[in-house]
């Protein structure tokens, strides 16, 4: 009769790494668009917004579309006119880098092919022991 097969048993410490280095890819695959676009600032090669409009002129409560109401509302939370004009200007921003996409893809599709490899290795392995005489 064939013997009942029992997997590989991994250590605590190889769980805690395993769980470690993934978690640092994923982490670092998602953070990689922010600091990839702050290195781009840092070196002047991106051009803020904010810092666009308030070269343009001077900023007024009336050149941001903000009402009386709304005026004392950003001042009631302690925003002057500088202040809200960074947080009105600043939109979000739906522009997909190329860069940041090829690079988070690689990091996913790099873990399933080590993923997809490794557990197709300890397939055949556990076919090997239960199926060869």
């Amino acid at each position: 009769m064939a013997q009942r097969y029992e997997p590989p048993k991994q250590s605590g410490v190889g769980q805690l790494v395993d769980s470690v280095l993934l978690m640092v890819f994923v982490f670092g695959s998602l953070m990689f668009s922010l600091f990839y676009e702050n290195i781009l600032g840092f070196l002047g090669m991106g051009a803020d917004e904010a810092d666009a409009a308030a070269a343009a002129g001077e900023v007024t409560w009336d050149s941001l579309g903000q009402n009386e109401v709304m005026q004392a509302q950003w001042e009631k939370l302690g925003y002057g006119v500088d202040e809200a004009a960074v947080l009105i200007n600043d939109r979000f921003d739906y522009t997909i880098d190329p860069v940041a996409l090829v690079v988070t893809a690689i990091v996913i599709i790099g873990y399933f092919v080590f993923l997809f490899r490794a557990s197709d290795k300890e397939y055949r392995e556990v076919l090997r022991e239960k199926f060869d005489n």
